[in-house]
């Protein structure tokens, strides 16, 4: 049976939920019983074996867990002497007998019904009258393996996934990345390594620290999938919602992923991945979120464990928490020794510019540039996401640059790179086509610059080039004769007194050097200056739109003359009409 039909059969479940529950909670009972229905299929075939081997390890006083794994050669089995169809058989006990059965699953399988709240799903259809009509239903479905393989219906399942957050926007915004960005960024983080990534049986380690429901995981492993069918994705993720990190361990479950990977929880707060290391990771944060809530831990975090925990290289203020993510990805890489990680991260505009010299936000692009980690920015056309319509930027950084990528950033802008949605989703109007995703991987993998049509679309600069050093100029207090003041005592006696009135600051660029600078742009204008050096800061920014404007000459007088006269003649012609 082809996925889409399975996919409408699930989906016609709708029509008994309707007028019970609202449309944008349909997921709320059809992701669960999906989930449920495919495990009922999947331990089918073992289901004897392990409840005869459940009860011998339960009267030898054993801890079945283990011994029950084996036998059903799955990462969880099912000690309940019910399924589906038995449950269907009984329709007077189908309340306590569904909620009995799912008590029989191993813990971590219980657990993703308990983020589900599916007892509470089973209370409300039994109170609507529709819970065995719901029950039988998927009772029917042909979901056992032999018919759909983890592939497909991990596809189902995303497709559901898919079809709820179009109809809760809210959900989509918060918990969903639209696909084509996720593909780019897949690419993005795989295009360099296809040699490697194509060798049979070779296993990598994927982890998304803020997963949602797991799109981006699924994302990378069907792309990694048809570039080298024996190779293996292992998936780590964390989500902080618990319906979504039910429907992303769920997803992970089904595709036969280990459930263990997946944590429940604020990553920023409590680490679910303490010291572990991946090959590649991905994030889509929440942009302009304020971290206030967790302020207390990751403060503790950065001053008690400085660069031996995540948030070593600085703090960025409260307001936008995006860059915290940032760190904790620069915290999980592997070391290049051991083979390196590259990692994508959707981040808003405000991480490449926002705070001068010495604030947390350009530490931290000071800490990435120095170390030479950043290998590519590309900024997304406007209106991509389900929540925001504002420019968003893909960082791409690694710590196993290949030789011609080291010591500089290239910076790609694919802004203009989308196609019009045939239906809006939310603030998502636009969306790029497979072809432009091609196009901005093709481009990220040659490392070149491109100019198109007059425009630029690639450029590359060195990592000091984003650099600059604020120095403090001063001027010397002046008595009422016009004479210098010199400090009496202490360290200042016998020096210049600065005039605080008169202090200025200059951003000097660090491929240029200081003195040179202060002598062209300060000494003509204040010969008197001098430059405080206790007090210089090096900062670090990058002036995203500055490398892509391009100059459109203005109009000449004798065009904008002809149109005023013609919007007056107009205007004129409109007050006649009111007069006459």
């Amino acid at each position: 049976m082809a996925d889409t039909n399975l996919s409408a059969l699930l989906w016609s479940v709708a029509d008994l939920l309707r007028g019970d529950y609202k449309q944008s909670e349909y997921g709320k009972v059809i992701l669960p019983f999906t989930v449920l229905r495919r495990l009922d299929c999947v331990l089918e075939p073992s289901k004897a074996a392990v409840l005869k081997e459940y009860a011998k390890r339960k009267a030898a006083g054993l801890d079945p867990d283990a011994f029950c794994k084996k036998v059903a050669g799955l990462d969880f089995y099912n000690a309940s002497p019910l399924d589906l169809k038995k449950l269907v058989g009984d329709q007077d006990n189908i309340g306590p007998n569904l909620v009995a059965y799912i008590q029989g699953f191993s813990p971590a399988v219980r657990d993703i019904f308990e983020q589900f709240e599916f007892h509470t799903q089973v209370d409300r259809l039994a109170k609507s009258k529709i819970l065995y009509l719901v029950t039988e239903k998927f009772a029917s479905a042909p979901l056992h393996p032999d018919q759909v393989s983890n592939a497909d219906m991990g596809l189902v399942f995303e497709e559901l996934i898919r079809r709820f957050a179009e109809l809760s926007n809210e959900t989509a915004g918060e918990h969903f990345t639209p696909r084509e960005v996720i593909r780019l960024m897949v690419n993005l983080i795989f295009t360099e390594d296809g040699d490697v990534l194509a060798k049979p049986g070779v296993v990598r380690q994927l982890y998304d620290p803020t997963a949602g429901t797991g799109g981006m995981l699924s994302v990378a492993e069907e792309y990694l999938k048809v570039m080298n069918p024996k190779a293996r994705l292992v998936m780590h993720g964390q989500e902080l919602n618990p319906e979504s990190y039910a429907i992303c361990k769920a997803d992970m479950l089904i595709k036969g992923q280990d459930i263990g990977n997946i944590i429940l929880g604020n990553t920023l707060s409590e680490d679910g991945h303490r010291g572990q290391r991946f090959d590649y990771m991905l994030s889509n944060p929440p942009f302009g979120v304020e971290w206030k809530k967790v302020e207390k831990e990751v403060r503790r975090e950065h001053e008690q464990q400085g660069f031996d925990g995540r948030f070593g290289p600085g703090l960025p203020r409260v307001s936008d928490g995006s860059m915290l993510f940032l760190l904790h990805l620069l915290s999980k890489m592997r070391p290049a020794k051991d083979g390196g990680s590259r990692f994508a991260i959707v981040l808003n505009g405000s991480p490449l510019f926002t705070g001068g010299a010495g604030s947390g936000e350009s530490e931290i692009r000071r800490y990435v540039l120095e170390n030479d980690l950043l290998e590519a920015i590309v900024g997304l056309p406007t209106d991509m996401f389900y929540n925001t319509g504002i420019a968003t930027y893909i960082w791409v950084v690694s710590n196993r640059k290949p030789a011609e990528r080291k010591g500089k950033v290239q910076l790609i802008d694919a802004s203009a790179m989308w196609q019009k949605m045939r239906k809006s989703l939310g603030s998502k109007r636009r969306e790029m086509s497979e072809a432009q995703i091609d196009d901005v991987a093709k481009i990220f993998g040659n490392a070149e610059e491109v100019t198109r049509d007059g425009v630029p679309i690639s450029r590359i600069f060195r990592n000091e080039e984003f650099g600059y050093r604020t120095i403090t100029v001063e001027r010397p207090q002046r008595d009422e004769a016009g004479n210098v003041v010199l400090g009496a005592k202490g360290k200042l006696k016998g020096k210049l007194v600065a005039n605080a009135d008169l202090r200025d600051t200059e951003n000097v660029p660090l491929t240029e050097e200081v003195e040179a600078y202060f002598a062209r742009e300060v000494k003509p204008h204040a010969p008197d200056a001098w430059i405080d050096e206790e007090k210089t800061k090096v900062g670090y920014e990058i002036p995203f739109n500055r490398h892509f404007y391009v100059f459109k000459p203005p109009r000449s007088l004798e065009e904008i003359d002809a149109e005023l006269k013609e919007v007056s003649g107009r205007i004129v012609a409109m007050l006649g009409a009111l007069h006459q």
